[in-house]
């Protein structure tokens, strides 16, 4: 979407995961630190550089339509382009892999569901939305109250900050039946994995579409992919969820 270079990619992903390292996390050690500054510097110049070369030479993609924009003045800045192609670019790295990963993990260990997907690939869609449910891959986002408010007997004072466990949300028994079944059928309510209103994520459509490609291209082109492993080992990151692999025999 943004037009970036094929070979650019394991530096991105690099950059990506460095910068997601530190997110979220309470005590961050001196050397996790200073490898996401200096890959978010160098993410920075790259985006810079590239944005360069899209005012010499335009192209049809996303980046160079915000450079226009920049261009024309008054809506969009040349330091807010860098900062907004940095999260497109480094949104959908990790988010997105967990996504794919957690969701294969759940069809893999329950089979009864990853034959429905099979038996009607049209399921995709909804094979996304449990897995976004069941094991999102972002389990806590944070937000600033903007006025006060009481909540179940608890004051919220204006400008403090809020943990919300979307998680918890996604398994509540008030809002879901057995909220711990994996269930590609289920039709009820609604997950809070992309967030609600003005902070709703704007690269949902993506990543959704991303996910069903995934899926589907997957369980067809292995029909007898199976785990390989009973125990796995998950990343150790209070906000995102996923494992650090996903080893399977096909």
């Amino acid at each position: 979407m943004l037009g970036l270079p094929t070979e650019d990619r394991q530096r991105l992903k690099k950059w990506s995961d460095d910068t997601f390292a530190i997110l979220g996390v309470v005590r961050h050690s001196p050397d996790l630190m200073e490898h996401a500054a200096h890959s978010m510097a160098e993410m920075a110049a790259y985006i810079i550089s590239i944005t360069r070369d899209r005012r010499l030479q335009p192209k049809e993609d996303l980046l160079t339509a915000l450079v226009a924009v920049v261009d024309e003045g008054e809506r969009l800045t040349q330091d807010e382009l860098v900062a907004n192609a940095g999260v497109l670019l480094a949104a959908g790295h990790e988010t997105t892999s967990n996504l794919i990963g957690n969701g294969v993990l759940a069809l893999l260990r329950h089979a009864d569901q990853l034959q429905k997907l099979r038996d009607d690939p049209a399921r995709a869609a909804a094979t996304v939305e449990e897995a976004m449910r069941f094991d999102n891959p972002v389990q806590i986002v944070y937000r600033s109250a903007a006025e006060e408010i009481v909540m179940d007997g608890k004051r919220i004072g204006k400008g403090q900050l809020v943990n919300m466990i979307l998680g918890a949300a996604n398994r509540d028994p008030e809002q879901f039946s057995e909220p711990d079944r994996f269930d590609l059928t289920r039709d009820e309510g609604k997950h809070v994995g992309f967030g609600l209103g003005s902070h709703f994520c704007i690269g949902a459509p993506l990543a959704r579409l991303e996910g069903q490609i995934a899926f589907t291209t997957l369980f067809r082109r292995f029909p007898n992919l199976r785990l390989a492993a009973d125990a796995l080992e998950w990343q150790e990151h209070p906000t995102f969820r996923g494992v650090k692999s996903l080893p399977v025999t096909f």
